[in-house]
């Protein structure tokens, strides 16, 4: 290596770690961060979303009428209760009986009959709306809304009669009410009329210069509505004047009017509703109103970049940047605009803030938002694959804290599950079985056929406890929850049971999420035992809880029951197509192209299947992947882009991307809202935080023994960098950037200390060599640097699937201490 090239080298990685940018160039957050419209919105899909976790708005931004369509966490139909029907516990052992005689039809036809529960859960419902009038405003020009996701405001602008008339609006991280501030190029030209309603049980009133709602939630499959709401409006005016009549506010010739809106409710949790709304919204609304709009700002943004702040995401600009959000939707499957999957990203992360802050609900099937009384599948909690994929952006992308309500939720489940294990299945421990709700209930839901008789939903929320560890490293974290993990194998340890073929341990009855299976020619059933997802989760929990114990140094004698237990799990199985089968019989179907893969848990979220340990399965799991297809409902497509990106193929992955970004209605199934939301259809939240996990999985994992660098990149990213990612083991990406696909340099920081072992990938035709590393001061590279170069295939040569090897890989390992920064450059 030449002088010249060796001062090259070691002048990036300095600028590196004083965090200065290098690359190509970066549109600046407030154009590249913003989704943004020249017209009004005319369906709910086309509204803007914003919400600090509690409180949740979609902004029309009409001119003459805005709308704010209100929602508050905790505004539920009926009460607290459980769901549990004596007659399905009953009705469980003999569909197991019919299971293991092979009478697979018949015990579905028993289960139809027999396993329904008291009620199916209760659907998340809407407050209402606020409505602003503004008389003579139907005729405008020059307008223009937009979504700024980089401080979480939404505006509109327009101007009518030559006055410019704006509204800014956001839900206040700091304060906990909606703030929206109208203004006006002319002095005294704000005249507007305030009003509310719902389609709840409702009363609007005026007390003193106050708007108030109030209501009681609906009452759903014999559970009387119980959550009691109030929503407050306090407008505060610059110049002006206001008056009011029995249920509007009027506002006149003002220069400038803050309105401020508190919304509470007598939730205080699943069983207890013994808060006084008012005085809860009053008391929100007194402490946001002591302080003045622009320092309310301030303490908004400053809360919320907290968190959204922490990751960035380069892949470059093009002129499609300067076009309507709407219009590069359209666009996008033709133009080449990778800024457009930048914005989808961060949007996930900002939805994922703004639908489960600390001290909230977790985020439902719908997030935070939804305008109806029943909403899609009731907005619930449906934790076959939804409520997991919501979260699976949370550690990787740098939010971990937004998980909190989804561990308290699940220290409630452990608690009102012990009700269905005992009653249900007369076990220990804890169960909830395909959905749950407000009042954390467990037993199933929506009957048996292919969906309700599913008792592994607690299993799976479970698993975000230990992943949780492995990031974070946290063990009074561990320790706190780890009554919750082992309670959810007590209640296995009394149900698996052995199958009469190979006296291998399975789930029964259970099923494969939402489908089903043909055997005997055309005999249909869908209750099973042993379903591959079944032995997967099984496989993770109980060795999840075995590491915790060693971690945490107790229960070794409960470690060794579940050693013991998980010898006997039945292994995956490669069956005749070459697939990895979905169930325990080689039942699949070549040309079934259903929108669950629930098998492939094992390939991700899971890391059972690797293509460096286990690469038949790997192939068998992408064979299953291949023969599903790419066309599929937008949660699925989600699920798949991570999928492909575990596959490695990351132009696959893109493709997916490329699916889900086309507008809704132009292919068959999936596809995406004008205002970015992910259909099914209809909406669904899930599938923008499945694309968010996806996106960041394609560009780093850390889930099969190395920090994986760019393991799915796509050929489309050519140029790039990421910042804020986050790896297992304590260890936060920097910076990764890369230059015509390959590697330039990677700043990464260890919070907990110990080894970092990076894996790396190249085309087969381009070498690379670790150059130069650059250590934090005081740090004697000697004493940690141990870096062997290692060349692995991409999966097994001896491959029964025509599948190219397309990358080489290197592993770096070295030594790293806590709170430390190593910089590695690569030259290629």
């Amino acid at each position: 290596m030449n002088t010249n090239k060796s001062r090259t080298v070691f002048m990036i990685g300095i600028f590196l770690c004083l965090g200065i940018p290098f690359g190509f160039g970066a549109m600046p957050d407030n154009q590249s961060l913003r989704l943004w419209y020249n017209h009004p919105a005319e369906k709910w899909v086309e509204a803007l979303p914003i919400g600090n976790g509690r409180l949740g708005a979609m902004v029309f931004g009409t001119p003459g009428t805005e709308e704010l369509q209100l929602n508050e966490g905790t505004v539920w139909a009926g009460g607290p209760g459980d769901n549990i029907n004596p007659e399905t516990g009953k009705a469980i052992p003999v569909i197991r009986k019919l299971l293991f005689s092979g009478h697979y039809e018949e015990a579905q036809q028993y289960a139809n009959a027999h396993v329904h529960s008291t009620d199916n859960g209760m659907p998340y419902q809407p407050v209402g709306s606020l409505f602003i009038d503004f008389p003579g405003q139907s005729q405008f020009t020059d307008y223009y809304r937009d979504l700024n996701i980089s401080d979480a405001i939404a505006s509109v602008s327009y101007k009518v009669d030559g006055v410019t008339y704006k509204r800014t609006m956001f839900s206040s991280f700091a304060d906990n009410v909606i703030i929206v501030k109208l203004t006006a190029s002319k002095a005294g030209s704000i005249t507007c009329d305030l009003r509310m309603k719902s389609p709840q049980k409702h009363i609007v009133s005026v007390n003193s210069d106050e708007l108030m709602l109030s209501g009681i939630t609906g009452d759903h499959e014999g559970k009387k509505g119980q959550v009691r709401f109030v929503a407050l409006v306090k407008p505060v005016l610059n110049g002006g004047s206001l008056s009011k009549d029995s249920s509007t506010l009027s506002i006149s010739k003002a220069n400038e009017v803050t309105l401020y809106i508190s919304i509470a409710t007598n939730f205080k949790n699943y069983h207890d509703l013994s808060i006084d709304p008012f005085q809860k919204a009053s008391a929100y609304l007194k402490t946001a109103m002591e302080k003045n709009y622009d320092q309310a700002v301030i303490d908004h943004e400053k809360a919320y970049q907290h968190y959204f702040d922490r990751v960035k995401l380069n892949l470059g600009t093009t002129d499609s940047i300067k076009n309507p959000t709407d219009q590069r939707l359209v666009q996008f499957a033709h133009d080449n605009d990778p800024q457009l999957v930048a914005l989808y990203f961060q949007f996930g992360r900002y939805l994922l803030i703004s639908s489960s802050e600390p001290g909230g609900q977790p985020a439902t099937l719908q997030g935070l938002w939804n305008d109806q009384m029943l909403p899609p599948w009731d907005s619930k909690y449906t934790i076959n694959i939804n409520t997991e994929m919501n979260y699976w952006p949370s550690e990787i992308t740098n939010l971990s804290e937004m998980q909190q309500p989804l561990f308290h939720m699940l220290q409630d489940l452990s608690v009102t599950g012990r009700q269905s294990a005992r009653e249900t299945y007369g076990a220990r421990g804890w169960v909830v079985h395909h959905n749950t709700d407000l009042w954390r209930i467990t037993d199933p839901v929506d009957g048996a056929f292919d969906w309700g008789l599913w008792p592994m939903g607690g299993v799976w929320l479970s698993q975000n406890i230990w992943k949780h560890y492995l990031y974070s490293g946290d063990k009074v974290f561990l320790k706190k929850y780890f009554p919750v993990l082992q309670g959810a194998c007590k209640f296995f340890i009394d149900e698996l049971q052995p199958y009469p073929e190979h006296h291998w341990l399975v789930v029964a009855p259970s099923d494969s999420p939402e489908h089903e299976y043909v055997y005997d020619g055309n005999k249909r059933a869908a209750i099973t035992a042993g379903a591959t997802m079944d032995n997967q989760l099984i496989f993770d929990l109980f060795s999840s809880v075995i590491s915790a114990t060693k971690v945490l140094n107790t229960d070794h004698a409960f470690a060794d029951t579940l050693e013991t237990m998980i010898k006997r799990l039945p292994p995956m199985q490669i069956g005749q197509y070459g697939q990895l089968q979905e169930w325990l019989h080689d039942w699949d179907n070549p040309t079934d192209h259903h929108r669950h893969v629930s098998h492939l848990y094992g390939l991700f979220p899971s890391n059972q299947i690797s293509p460096y340990y286990t690469p038949k399965l790997f192939e068998a799991a992408r064979t299953s992947l291949i023969e599903r297809g790419d066309v599929s409902t937008g949660w699925s497509m989600g699920w798949k882009v991570n999928l492909w990106a575990r596959l490695l193929d990351g132009n696959h992955a893109y493709k997916l991307i490329k699916d889900q970004l086309t507008p809704v209605g132009t292919q068959n199934g999936g596809g995406t809202y004008p205002n970015l939301f992910d259909a099914h259809p209809p909406f669904q939240i899930d599938g923008n935080f499945g694309c968010t996990s996806g996106i960041a999985q394609m560009l780093l994992q850390s889930e099969d023994g190395a920090i994986q660098l760019l393991p799915a990149l796509p050929d489309a990213w050519h140029n790039g960098s990421v910042s804020g990612l986050r790896a297992r083991g304590g260890f936060e990406i920097v910076n990764l950037a890369w230059k015509n696909g390959n590697i330039s340099s990677v700043t990464i920081k260890s919070t907990l200390g110990g080894n970092c072992r990076l894996r790396t990938y190249l085309p087969l035709n381009k070498e690379s060599r670790l150059v130069h590393i650059h250590v934090a001061k005081g740090i004697n590279p000697n004493l940690f640097f141990q870096i062997p170069a290692v060349k692995q295939p991409l999966i097994s040569p001896k491959a029964k699937l025509p599948v190219l090897v397309l990358r080489k890989t290197y592993l770096y390992d070295f030594q790293t201490q806590p709170g430390e920064i190593y910089t590695l450059i690569f030259q290629n």
